[in-house]
């Protein structure tokens, strides 16, 4: 089995040692639980929902736009971190990127689905480019300005500025298990209330953050704890998830032990009976907390490194195969020549189109 990447090479040599367990692994859970992407997805999903028909229609232009279209999967571009990571450690790497046109450019040249971006981004070019490629607005970030640093996700943007400048979708982050969560859960779903009514898509980030979840591991990456802050997220419905791929299990058992509090509530049969320790189990289990994968989940592509490619492609290999909807990568792609940025998305783009890569 050889798929052959536009970026050169096969799946197989990009994941290497891993290639045959991830691509033949048979997940613990069984296909047949979840609402697995396809061309039908809108209709076969969401047309039974309370989404009013504009929601539906900027939906199926998002699944319909780029190299992905008609797929079910998507591929989106993500630039926030300009204001989460500072502009200058994010773009001196490729100071293109501080001129907010080659975002979009790289967006349209990557054959994305989408682009997800700020308010000032989008706005400075919304009349070029708002019919070429959807528009996704980042409504709040968390800025490292002030000092000493917080963190802590405000409004930058509210989502009448979203609809003006033609977005298709809005998008969100909350930092679930913060101090600052219980608000920005209200905010954040006041907002995607007010979307759904304008006929936006909303995108939520769900994110954790709090330092009793880094113990001997970094359970931020837990699959449970993820799971469950996806399960938030769908409940102020959210129409799309991105959560980190995740790397490990039992968290609450990890922090309950280490504290010596009772914090949360979890279940035994979660890592019996509907996980393992394999990342394509872990990746299912955040599906399911996505009501099945009815609100699909996009897994981020991380941090620019040595090895981005292959990291990328293991990353939608898992995502796929789990039953998850694509990926949504920033740095991977923008901190490299603008060529290079392409050629990732369209391997990256390839998993999903590839035959080969089937849903474990």
């Amino acid at each position: 089995m050889t798929a052959t990447l536009l970026a050169g090479g096969s799946i197989e040599s990009y994941l290497g040692a891993e290639a045959e367990d991830l691509l033949t692994y048979k997940a613990k859970v069984t296909q047949d639980l979840l609402h697995l992407p396809g061309r039908d997805f809108i209709d076969r999903v969401w047309l039974n929902s309370d989404r009013n028909p504009q929601v539906l229609r900027n939906l199926q232009q998002i699944h319909a736009t780029g190299r992905l279209a008609y797929t079910g999967y998507l591929s989106i571009l993500p630039v926030d971190q300009g204001i989460e990571h500072s502009a200058g450690a994010s773009f001196s790497p490729n100071p293109i990127y501080f001129d907010p046109e080659n975002i979009i450019r790289l967006a349209i040249a990557g054959g994305c689905n989408a682009v997800a971006t700020t308010l000032g981004v989008l706005g400075s070019v919304s009349r070029k480019y708002a019919h070429k490629i959807p528009f996704i607005v980042k409504l709040n970030h968390n800025e490292l300005l002030t000092f000493p640093n917080q963190f802590d996700q405000i409004l930058f943007a509210d989502v009448e500025q979203a609809w003006n400048l033609g977005a298709a979708a809005v998008g969100a982050t909350i930092y679930f298990g913060s101090e600052q969560s219980t608000r920005q859960i209200q905010e954040i779903s006041q907002a995607f209330k007010y979307a759904h009514e304008l006929g936006l898509v909303t995108i939520l980030w769900c994110y954790l953050r709090n330092s009793a979840f880094k113990q001997d591991k970094d359970y931020h990456l837990a699959a449970d704890l993820t799971g469950q802050a996806n399960h938030l997220g769908v409940t102020i419905e959210a129409d799309i998830i991105k959560q980190k791929l995740p790397e490990n299990n039992n968290g609450y058992g990890a922090i309950n032990k280490a504290t010596g509090e009772s914090y949360g509530k979890t279940n035994e049969r979660i890592y019996t009976d509907l996980t393992t320790d394999h990342p394509i189990d872990l990746t299912r289990y955040q599906v399911l907390n996505c009501y099945c994968g009815r609100a699909g989940l996009i897994n981020s592509g991380g941090a620019s490194g040595k090895n981005d490619f292959a990291e990328a492609v293991r990353t939608a290999v898992i995502n796929k195969r789990a039953g998850g909807t694509g990926l949504i990568s920033g740095r991977k792609a923008f901190q490299r020549p603008f060529e290079e940025g392409v050629k990732l998305f369209h391997a990256i783009q390839d998993v999903y189109l590839s035959p080969d890569v089937t849903i474990a």
